[in-house]
């Protein structure tokens, strides 16, 4: 009788307070890791990104695969998150991006009508983003089944975002603009990417990955109605399929206003920033998903001591159970490593 990707993936792991989470299972303390954990606060990871450059890194397995378990290494925290780039799928989908010091992704040549819309592909993941799946592989057996592996992608709107706008923004007026002006095309290259996500995400949980999170960086860009319509129904795509193989979660910034539908959903696990309330987000979502999140990743340069005392605050305002502690998005590059650290035991001292 052969296993489904989901129990093989997690039978296992010795830590596996994460999973537990995920599954709403009663747990003596939350577990915890940081988003962009594997990252720039790290002095080993920045002596790599000085040999070599950002994609070279996403794609040289064991480049993203060591990235991988620095923290892990150095911080000890709950689970790992695979080092890549929501920016790989663009690329595999025929969508030059550029990385450039200073200024981030920029797309040359943005997309803004139909005609290039209609030469983006769905492709076959296996080709064109193959270097991320042996990562994965060769990531699991450096982890050794210590901890759990978290693959993750850009939410369809994310992806538009920066498709079309050519760059990053504060407000993404193109980006909104293209979809109120041409809702056609817009539809039709959010569910290229759609297609393109769900595949690649299942290719990552045939890999080994043992949850998948679904980063919606731009959808607090929204209205309320246009996030429904512009964001919300391709995610749901991707929890639909995904569901049926691993746990998901959602992380929204700004997103609010969309925690009660999203809390209806088939998702695991809803991440939440630090503008809303440990009350607020289990009022909005219904109360019954696990959360995830949602300390300031500023407030990780206070002091040791002030750190620990907030972090205790927010596992008491959340609760121990259904929740798995993060920051309210990714770590900052000028974080001391020992505050990082404090951040992670803090956690672990919880109710000693």
């Amino acid at each position: 009788m052969r296993l489904s990707a989901f129990v093989a993936n997690t039978i296992m792991i010795k830590n596996d307070l994460f999973l537990k989470a995920l599954k709403g299972e009663t747990v003596q303390r939350p577990p915890v890791w940081m988003m962009r954990q594997a990252g720039r606060y790290l002095p080993e990871f920045r002596a790599l990104r000085d040999k070599y450059d950002f994609f070279t890194r996403c794609e040289t397995p064991e480049l993203a695969a060591e990235i991988t378990v620095q923290p892990i290494r150095r911080i000890a925290p709950d689970a790992a998150i695979l080092f890549s780039d929501i920016l790989v799928v663009p690329r595999a989908m025929g969508i030059h991006v550029e990385l450039k010091d200073n200024l981030g992704p920029i797309i040359p040549n943005p997309i803004r009508t139909m005609e290039q819309v209609n030469q983006v592909y769905v492709p076959d993941v296996n080709e064109t983003l193959g270097y991320v799946f042996d990562a994965v592989k060769l990531t699991k057996e450096m982890l050794n089944d210590e901890v759990p592996l978290i693959g993750f992608a850009g939410s369809p709107w994310t992806i538009f975002c920066y498709a079309v706008e050519g760059k990053g923004s504060k407000s993404f007026d193109t980006a909104k603009g293209f979809c109120f002006s041409n809702p056609v095309a817009a539809h039709t290259l959010l569910q290229k990417i759609t297609d393109t996500t769900i595949l690649y995400l299942k290719e990552k949980v045939k890999s080994g990955v043992n949850a998948v999170q679904i980063f919606d960086s731009w959808g607090g860009m929204l209205s309320p109605v246009d996030y429904q319509e512009f964001s919300w129904k391709y995610i749901n795509q991707i929890i639909e399929e995904l569901a049926k193989v691993t746990p998901v979660i959602v992380f929204g910034k700004g997103c609010w206003f969309a925690l009660n539908e999203m809390g209806k959903s088939k998702a695991s696990a809803l991440g939440v920033d630090w503008t809303c309330s440990a009350r607020n987000a289990r009022y909005l979502s219904g109360g019954n998903i696990t959360l995830q999140g949602n300390f300031d990743p500023s407030r990780l340069l206070s002091p040791i001591p002030t750190i620990k005392k907030m972090v205790h605050e927010m596992i008491d305002e959340f609760g121990k159970d259904k929740y798995i502690v993060n920051l309210g998005h990714g770590i900052l590059p000028n974080i001391p490593v020992d505050h990082a650290k404090a951040f992670i035991d803090a956690v672990k001292e919880y109710g000693n």
